[in-house]
């Protein structure tokens, strides 16, 4: 028995050796492979797939996010995570971020290939909408399909187009001179449900997508006309599909949630609900009874909670389809859910502020789609306390509600901007209200770091929401910012943001004139990364 395990021992040694020789020497030559890699979705999901390597390996996934290239010196790609995988494959994110991936295959002595070369996601710099649900001859649509696609950065609206047969030319920024059924404007989230009713007599129809600014012009070009088979038999869809889609992987959401779903055809009227516990029963008509908060709205496809969600645990919610007697039309649709994580110690960093801070852009872009936060590339953990709407004073008061009970190290203020707009506030009014707020984060240990407010553009303000602009915001804002750069630690935002005549915010970051949209948020982190020194670290 002793020489068994004698010589198994020399074998075992003798296959290691093998192996490490393999690996250190090279002799596959897998050190010249550049892994090449593409994104493949099925339904919505997402996954990043390369060919296996002819040797015994497991891979290690980097994902990084571009840089903007606004900051001097910084690097072209900032590191966000690291996975690994067994199998030659991977779940990646479809929202519209510029995300990179380099994947790198070990062995068990190390890396047997360099880092590949970075594969960029196909959903930031595409030129149309990608879709994502396909109405094959195998699995047709009913009357009224809803159809969806991939969000396209800072698209404020999306026309889709109906044919009888593809068009003239595929792609173009024009609707078909030729096959042209009917097109609608009037859809202001990345999903329609079609009514199709009146085409229920062909086989298939085409049908394909654009992208649209604020003032209707084209971003992009219309997407590849795709087929659509129909069965007028097939069961029309009855409920509102919450729109979970192009989500931002392992982010955290803010601590006041945004909730967003595709509508049903000519309803106005929603209702959400959300509960701290699946409900009794699913795609029923009646309101849970155990549920936790509910809130109706008309004329719109998000709805943003009023009340912070700090508690750890997971949430769901669904939402509904109302008639004016409130009665549901059609079912509650599918659950949705978020986690929020239980926070044990002190956290390093979370920021605090109004709708900048929350989220949101390009008008139709809730906070529910976080690329449009900047606390998502920032390279450490920040949570998001901002509350859409607050005013300089609503953000000070509730500052013992939001940012005691998580107590972070550091606090990244910005508000005052909804001040600024305002009529009758004056600059000292949100002066006082900032350096009350200092003064609490300093009495409780915390480090309060400034943002200083960002240049507005009254006219895409107007255009965007229907209200007017203090004409002397300009002046408010100078005033404010020169307080701000007075105080011990704070970041520089507002030079970043001005147009060429430097008057006014630059429209190439915003599009309502008030918010940043995702180039503009990007900025913001890399401007506060640049300034890390301004951090108290963890004690």
């Amino acid at each position: 028995m002793k020489h068994y395990f004698f010589f198994t021992g020399i074998i075992f040694l003798a296959v290691l050796g093998c192996i490490f020789l393999i690996e250190k020497m090279d002799v596959l030559h897998l050190k010249q492979m550049d892994i090449a890699a593409e994104v493949l979705e099925a339904d919505g999901t997402s996954t990043l797939v390369w060919e296996r390597l002819p040797y015994p390996c497991y891979y290690r996934i980097d994902t990084y996010i571009k840089t903007t290239g606004a900051i001097a010196e910084e690097s072209i790609y900032e590191h966000v995570k690291t996975e690994f995988s067994t199998t030659p494959s991977c779940k990646v994110s479809s929202a519209p971020i510029p995300f990179y991936y380099r994947i790198t295959a070990y062995g068990m002595f190390g890396a047997v290939t360099a880092p590949s070369t970075p594969i960029a996601a196909p959903y930031f710099m595409a030129k149309a909408p990608i879709p994502i649900f396909h109405y094959t001859e195998d699995h047709p649509a009913s009357l009224k399909p809803f159809l969806l696609w991939h969000s396209i950065p800072n698209a404020v609206l999306y026309e889709v187009e109906l044919l009888s047969a593809p068009p003239a030319q595929d792609g173009g920024t024009t609707p078909s001179p030729t096959n042209h059924l009917t097109s609608t404007r009037s859809i202001f989230t990345n999903g329609w449900q079609a009514d199709l009713r009146a085409y229920q007599n062909y086989e298939k129809i085409y049908w394909r997508v654009r992208a649209l600014g604020l003032k209707l012009e084209p971003i992009g070009e219309f997407s590849p006309a795709e087929e659509l088979y129909l069965d007028k038999s097939a069961d029309v869809p009855n409920r509102p599909i919450p729109n979970t889609y192009d989500q931002v992987m392992n982010f955290h959401q803010p601590i006041y949630p945004v909730y967003q779903w595709i509508p049903l055809n000519g309803v106005t009227r929603y209702e959400v609900e959300l509960l701290t516990e699946p409900p009794a029963k699913e795609h029923n008509t009646e309101p849970d009874p155990n549920r936790a908060w509910a809130q109706t709205i008309t004329a719109a496809n998000a709805v943003y909670d009023e009340y912070a969600r700090p508690y750890a645990g997971t949430y769901y919610w669904r939402v509904r389809g109302l008639d004016e007697e409130d009665n549901t039309i059609g079912t509650w649709s599918d659950l949705a859910s978020f986690t929020v994580d239980a926070v044990n110690d002190r956290i390093y960093a979370a920021a605090l502020g109004d709708s900048i801070t929350h989220g949101g852009g390009a008008i139709s872009s809730s906070p529910a789609f976080l690329e449009y936060s900047y606390t998502t590339y920032l390279p450490f953990e920040c949570l998001n306390l901002g509350r859409s709407g607050d005013t300089a004073h609503t953000t000070l008061e509730r500052f013992e509600q939001d940012v005691l009970p998580l107590h972070p190290v550091n606090l990244l203020i910005l508000t005052g901007s909804n001040s600024l707009r305002a009529y009758g506030v004056t600059a000292q009014d949100i002066i006082d209200d900032l350096d009350d707020l200092q003064k609490k984060c300093l009495n409780h240990g915390i480090r309060p770091i400034f943002l200083t407010l960002l240049p507005i553009n009254p006219e895409h303000i107007s255009l965007a929401f229907h209200t007017e602009t203090d004409p002397s915001w300009k002046w408010k804002m100078m005033a404010v910012n020169t307080w701000i750069r007075t105080q011990e630690f704070y970041v520089d935002m507002e030079p970043y943001f001005y147009d060429k005549e430097w008057r006014i915010l630059d429209p190439l970051l915003s599009t309502d004139g008030l918010h940043p949209d995702i180039n503009g948020k990007r900025m913001m982190a890399e401007i506060i990364n640049e300034h890390r020194d301004l951090f108290r670290e963890l004690p």
